[in-house]
């Protein structure tokens, strides 16, 4: 069993009082423990340690320590040592949730889980879980092994050199390692662009709609949005011209369009690159899912038509490996190769070097190539398994959006209180509706919907879930 880290111990003794410098340290821990700072089965220092961190004799704090044994709040052990009691698990502090309604508290029910239909995570059996698990020790002793020095801030260069190779052959994107900096997931490379460009009170074209917390994260960077309407053919470049064609920056996703899936025509692409050259603009490309498409092969990267150095591109590990990586990559145009590796040492260092050997370990013996192979078989299985079980109950109101399946509702129909009840069942899709602009105009209205993730939809668990998703939403049409 795994138990949990403890934090450092910071007990302040007061010399001068009458108290017994034991029972100050007594009192200290147990405070630590009613207020959950020490969690059951925290180990704690041992009573020689703890004595000399403290500077106080050894029989000092064995006297605290057996005190809180016999208060039945700690257990001693020689095989484990000193360890939290286990106990009642607290009531979260009210202080630790966010506002209700709140865009973390938004943020952390689109990140619960696990759960069937939920977005944005990868199926769990396809990893090959002890694989990457010995490739990752490795890498740890590796590590530890090393001198204690400062790594680069940009990421390892074997990564980087992986990533330079992998974006070669699968997005077409010709770009050597020293324009690769390593972030930790999107949002990380997100952060890093956004600081780099300081474009704040500039105005952005976002996809409408688009992901909402990409949405958000341009909005604390200090930016003007500007949806900008999406249909089978990605974002209207057209629309964006005729409302802002001031815009400095446009960030988009052209291989697979979250939440709808479509690819950005090619005419398009050229269109907005033209725009991005001819008015200093530029442009990020959030390459969500495009290297899991499932049906014939991914669209080079917007990045591998761009001739004027005016496009950023984004990718990570999170849906391809797993987001607890929080492992990512910027490919900076050569003109802002210097800025952006300053920007990384100073502000956002690339993440420990352990996860990084690791994962540049797992590509260069060809296994995330043979993982993706794999990964798509069982996704455009998982894929085919639902709609086969929701065509014949909602007809045409059912597509496939790249990695989701879209349930069309009503326009108006509360998605989010549907997605709500059926969270009491283990069932978590996300309501279409969040990911549309709240200031939109009516051309891009929001629409009402259920975005079904494919990668977490077991085949076994398929039917029943359907089953009962289908109930709570006939329940909110008869009411």
């Amino acid at each position: 069993m795994t138990r949990p880290m403890t934090p450092p111990l910071h007990l302040a003794l007061d010399r001068s009082a009458r108290t017994p410098l034991a029972e100050q340290i007594r009192q200290g821990i147990s405070t630590a423990i009613e207020s959950g700072v020490l969690a059951p089965g925290a180990r704690l220092p041992s009573w020689q340690d703890l004595a000399t961190q403290l500077g106080v004799a050894r029989g000092t704090v064995k006297a605290a320590y057996e005190k809180l044994a016999d208060a039945q709040l700690v257990v001693a052990s020689r095989a484990s040592g000193t360890r939290v009691a286990e106990r009642p698990a607290l009531r979260a502090n009210a202080d630790d949730r966010p506002d209700p309604g709140s865009f973390m508290d938004r943020y952390l029910e689109f990140m619960a889980g696990p759960a069937v239909f939920q977005m944005g995570v990868p199926a769990q059996e396809s990893l090959p879980a002890k694989l990457f698990s010995r490739v990752r020790a490795h890498a740890a002793r590796a590590e530890l092994g090393a001198a204690s020095l400062y790594p680069d801030p940009r990421g390892e260069p074997a990564l980087r050199r992986e990533i330079a190779a992998y974006l070669a052959i699968a997005r077409g994107i010709q770009c050597s390692p020293s324009q690769i900096l390593i972030t930790g997931g999107f949002a990380g490379g997100l952060g890093l662009a956004l600081r780099a460009l300081g474009l704040d009170g500039r105005k952005v074209w976002t996809e409408d709609p688009g992901f909402p917390y990409t949405r958000r994260g341009l909005e604390l960077a200090g930016l003007s949005l500007v949806p900008v309407p999406v249909d089978a053919d990605g974002i209207d470049v057209d629309y964006g011209l005729e409302h802002a064609p001031d815009a400095a920056l446009a960030v988009l996703t052209p291989g697979q369009q979250a939440p709808l899936g479509g690819t950005l025509s090619l005419p398009r692409r050229l269109q907005l690159l033209d725009w991005a050259a001819a008015q200093g603009a530029w442009v990020i490309e959030d390459d969500y899912l495009s290297e899991l498409r499932l049906e014939g092969r991914a669209a080079p990267a917007l990045a591998s038509l761009d001739r004027a150095g005016r496009v950023i591109h984004i990718g990570s590990f999170s849906k391809t490996i797993s987001p607890a990586l929080r492992l990512g990559f910027v490919v900076a145009p050569s003109s802002l190769v210097a800025r952006f590796a300053e920007m990384a040492a100073c502000l956002a260092p690339a993440p420990a070097p352990s996860i990084q050997l690791a994962t540049a370990e797992f590509m260069h013996d060809g296994h995330y190539l043979r993982h993706l192979r794999r990964t798509k078989r069982l996704y455009a299985s998982q894929r085919d398994a639902l709609l086969a079980c929701l065509r014949p109950r909602v007809g045409t109101d059912v597509e496939a959006t790249g990695l989701a399946v879209l349930l069309r509702l009503p326009d108006g129909t509360a998605d989010g209180s549907i997605v709500k009840e059926a969270a009491a069942f283990g069932i978590s899709p996300s309501p279409l509706s969040v990911w549309y602009a709240p200031s939109a105009g009516t051309r891009s209205r929001a629409r009402s919907g259920l975005l079904l993730g494919v990668a977490t939809a077991p085949p076994k668990r398929v039917a029943v879930s359907c089953d009962r998703l289908l109930q709570v939403v006939e329940r909110f049409r008869q009411g």
